[in-house]
């Protein structure tokens, strides 16, 4: 865990807090071959230290894995999928996915991905921090993966069914994510799931503009340290500062903060330094 995704988890925790809601983490491990050991243990052990709770048990992507492959098959069965031989070299030059595999794989007994048929068409959103953002998906991507050449399924199909099982009705999450959100929008539509309320806050960058969470800067799990990284998070999302000695505990900085936390402080941009 670095400072980036502390700072949107904060954002999304004080967010669940200030309005009464609940808290639920999920750890998304689709990709198990490229998982690090231990990763999610240390995740866990970090967000504890720093503070936060969650509502309900933990959920893990990997163990959820019959949910995603029934809603392939049931987008398969009405005709909404299609069986897709192509690379990701052989698609390096495009801008987006051209259909070549719409009407059949172009490489008979090579191993395929499944793609949703995405029809033209604008998806239209109120985000909560980023205002209107619309996408026609069949323009800007084409023809989405919902199951890789590999059988691991795609992030775009599980948030949604996990979203939905969890009974989400609000996300915040990093600006990184917002062109992908008209996408998941698309696949809640046609499986008749319901679409939360989404607020994007903006990505932290180093001063050259690098994503903060490719830098070597990360949050240590330290409850010496804890704390006064954590203020800086505060003061990142608009909070500001506390008085002296007004926070000397964790539990008490979370208080302060819930009892500023304004979502509307947080400016519309879809990056942030995260220092100066």
């Amino acid at each position: 865990m670095h400072s980036g995704s502390l700072y949107t988890a904060a954002a999304s925790y004080l967010d669940a807090r200030a309005n009464g809601g609940r808290w639920l983490l999920r750890i998304d491990d689709l990709d198990r071959p490229r998982e690090v050991p231990g990763s999610a243990a240390n995740i866990i052990r970090t967000l504890r230290a720093f503070g936060f709770e969650w509502d309900a048990e933990i959920v893990r992507q990997a163990d959820r894995t019959a949910h995603y492959a029934a809603a392939v098959e049931g987008l398969r069965t009405r005709g909404l999928t299609f069986e897709c031989s192509c690379s990701r070299l052989s698609l390096a030059e495009d801008d987006r996915y051209p259909g070549s595999c719409r009407q059949g794989p172009l490489i008979p007994g090579a191993a395929t991905a499944t793609r949703l048929r995405v029809d033209p068409g604008c998806v239209q959103f109120s985000d909560r921090i980023q205002g209107t953002y619309r996408q026609d998906v069949a323009a800007a991507v084409g023809d989405v993966i919902i199951q890789r050449r590999d059988q691991l399924f795609a992030y775009v199909l599980a948030v949604v069914i996990d979203d939905a099982a969890a009974g989400v009705t609000h996300v915040v999450r990093g600006a990184d994510l917002l062109d992908n959100t008209p996408r998941q929008i698309y696949l809640q539509r046609l499986l008749g799931l319901p679409t939360p309320a989404y607020a994007h806050v903006p990505v932290l960058v180093e001063a050259g503009g690098g994503k903060l969470a490719k830098s070597a800067r990360s949050v240590r799990v330290d409850d010496g340290s804890a704390l006064p990284q954590l203020l800086r998070v505060f003061e990142l999302l608009g909070l500001g500062t506390p008085p002296d000695r007004a926070t000397p505990t964790l539990g008490a900085a979370w208080t302060w903060a819930t009892q500023r936390w304004d979502i509307g402080r947080i400016p519309r941009r879809l990056t942030s330094p995260s220092a100066g």
